[in-house]
Formats: C-alpha cells, sequence, structure tokens
C-alpha cells in the first residue's frame, strides 16, 4: 500500500510546501509500513522530477493536456493514481491548488477528507487529527473512515522534509487523454508579476491595510518596504476587494495561511480573519495609527502612527 503526497511545483522545481506534506507521509508511513511517493502533474517536467527524485520516489504525469492545473482533469488523475496504488492516504499543502483539486478527487474517490491539518496522532488505531474552526478560535480533532483518506497540511504547521541518500525512482504514469475531462478549458491567468518571493514560502511578509487607497500607494509603501526586506507583499481582503492588490497576496481566513520569521502589519487592524492567516508568525511587527487595534494584542513589536511616515524612515534605516 502506498501514501501518496502530491507536489505542486513552479514548472522547474517542486514547491516548497510539498515537503512539508512529505514530512507527514514519511512520518504516518513509519507507523504503518506502508511506500510513499511523491505524485507530479503537468507538462515537460523532466527538471520537476528530477528535483522531486531527490526526495522519494516520483510517479509522473507528463501530458500536455495537464500543462495548465484545471481541477477536474488533475483530480481525475490523483484518483486514478491512488487506486492503481492502493492509496491508503493523499496528503498535500493546504493550498489554492489543493484545495480546489484534493476535494474533488475524494469525491471520485468516494472518500472522507480533513482540510488544513495542523497536527495529528494516533490513538486506539485511528489517525487524530487536528485543524482549526472559527478563524483559528477552536481546534477540532476529528478521525476519517474508509481508506483512502484525503488530507491537507498546513506547511506552516510541519517542518520540510528533507532529501534521501539516494535519488528516488521515477516511474512514468501513462496518461490516456480520453478519459479526462474536458468540459472545462484553460482560458487564461491573470496575475500581477513580481520578482518577489512566493508568500507562503518568504521568511519576511510586510502586508497592507485599508489605509492604502490604490496600487501605486500600495506599491510605494508596502512592496518599497517588502522589497528592502527581501520579502514578499501580502494585504487584507479589503485591498483585494478593492482591486487594490491582487487575490494571490490575500492573507487570512480567506486567502493564504503564512507563518514567516518576519510578519510586518501596516495599517492593519487586526480583524480575526487575518490574524488567523498570519497568527503563527515568529516575529509580528505592528504599525497603526490606532493604539486599539486587535494587531498590537498579538505584536511582538509595535509603532503608533502613521504608515506614511514611518515606512519611508524604516526604509531609509534599513538602506544604511
Amino acid at each position: 500500500m502506498t501514501i501518496l503526497a502530491v507536489a505542486e511545483h513552479d514548472g522547474t522545481q517542486v514547491r516548497s510546501g510539498a515537503y512539508s506534506a512529505l514530512t507527514v507521509a514519511r512520518d504516518l508511513a513509519k507507523n504503518s509500513g506502508d511506500n510513499v511517493e511523491l505524485l507530479v502533474l503537468g507538462s515537460g517536467l523532466d527538471s520537476v522530477a528530477a528535483d522531486a527524485s531527490r526526495f522519494a520516489p516520483v510517479i509522473v504525469a507528463d501530458h500536455p493536456l495537464l500543462a495548465n492545473p484545471t481541477a477536474d482533469r488533475y483530480a481525475r488523475i490523483i484518483a486514478n493514481v491512488a487506486k492503481a496504488r492502493d492509496a491508503v492516504s493523499i496528503i498535500a499543502n493546504s493550498t489554492t491548488f489543493a484545495k480546489d483539486i484534493l476535494p474533488r478527487a475524494a469525491a471520485l474517490l468516494n472518500a472522507a477528507m480533513a482540510g488544513d491539518v495542523t497536527g495529528y496522532s494516533v490513538g486506539n488505531g485511528e489517525l487524530l487529527l487536528r485543524r482549526p474552526m472559527y478563524a483559528g478560535a477552536a481546534m477540532a480533532v476529528v478521525t476519517l473512515s474508509g481508506q483512502p483518506q484525503v488530507i491537507t497540511v498546513r506547511a506552516s504547521a510541519f517542518p520540510s522534509a528533507g532529501p534521501l541518500d539516494q535519488p528516488g525512482e521515477r516511474t512514468v504514469w501513462n496518461v490516456d487523454a480520453s478519459t479526462l475531462p474536458n468540459h472545462s478549458e484553460y482560458v487564461g491567468l491573470e496575475s500581477r508579476p513580481t520578482l518577489r518571493p512566493e508568500l507562503t514560502e518568504a521568511r519576511v511578509v510586510v502586508s497592507g491595510g485599508r489605509p492604502f487607497r490604490t496600487s501605486e500607494e500600495f506599491e510605494n509603501y508596502v512592496g518599497r518596504l517588502a522589497d528592502a526586506l527581501n520579502g514578499a507583499a501580502g494585504c487584507t481582503r479589503a485591498l483585494v476587494d478593492a482591486g487594490i492588490a491582487p487575490n494571490e497576496w490575500q492573507v487570512g481566513q480567506t486567502g493564504k495561511v503564512v507563518a514567516p520569521q518576519l510578519y510586518v502589519a501596516l495599517g492593519i487592524s487586526g480583524a480575526v480573519q487575518h490574524l488567523a492567516g498570519m497568527k503563527n508568525s515568529r516575529v509580528v511587527v505592528a504599525v497603526n495609527s490606532d493604539p486599539e487595534a486587535p494587531m498590537f494584542s498579538i505584536a511582538t513589536y509595535g509603532l503608533v502612527g502613521d504608515v506614511r511616515q514611518i515606512v519611508p524612515e524604516l526604509i531609509r534605516e534599513l538602506g544604511k
């Protein structure tokens, strides 16, 4: 039997968060004696497969129809591989990629699923999964019945798996195009180009809130400070809804969950939905004109004042 870890990648190498899912897969396999395999999907995967094989045996589903991650096709492949490999568990990092695809795969397999898992233990022969509820205000412990069990994990809750002593075997999965769903079509990707680190993988995240009224203003303050710290830029949902920042930069309950070494919150009051996405950050610096802002309650350091005055001073000091 197999524990299957689904690895997200950027077309060249596996994203670092996938190795947190692999850590969980390896740990579960120690108790069960099952094999662990990584599954990568896409088109032109030679470099991705080579990178992934440093960490585990790899199943490579490579086909032009998989060049873009359309959820229906990816879910079908994952379900087919899981059946063929007699998978007892399917594990992936809890990203927008996995949240779109893994529930569909679970439905195809008639399998139970738990998302956003932050911890686990084994009790009375059952796998007990811990996951947050109500924007992190409560933690639930759940068990899943039957097999396979589909699980997404928060990368920030688990360490990354290390490489193997020897590269794992690569197995090519034969993709039968005639079996893939064709009712949806990939049109394009609307994303703001950036050279900054990916939000969930960055060691430093600088996020902005309501004080920033335009994209230019956001970039002038949040973007410049992020660049000065070699970090990623993030934002609140209000800025996404206003069209000031792109959706993929949103931090929070309905955005991305981050846990960087340093999180800088500029003009963010600290609504519970936002805190749910960043409260596990190692060091939190809050800058806000409201001394009663909830963000200060979890901040390691706080500055009360106008972000438009404080941020340029911070950038100037960092440049010395």
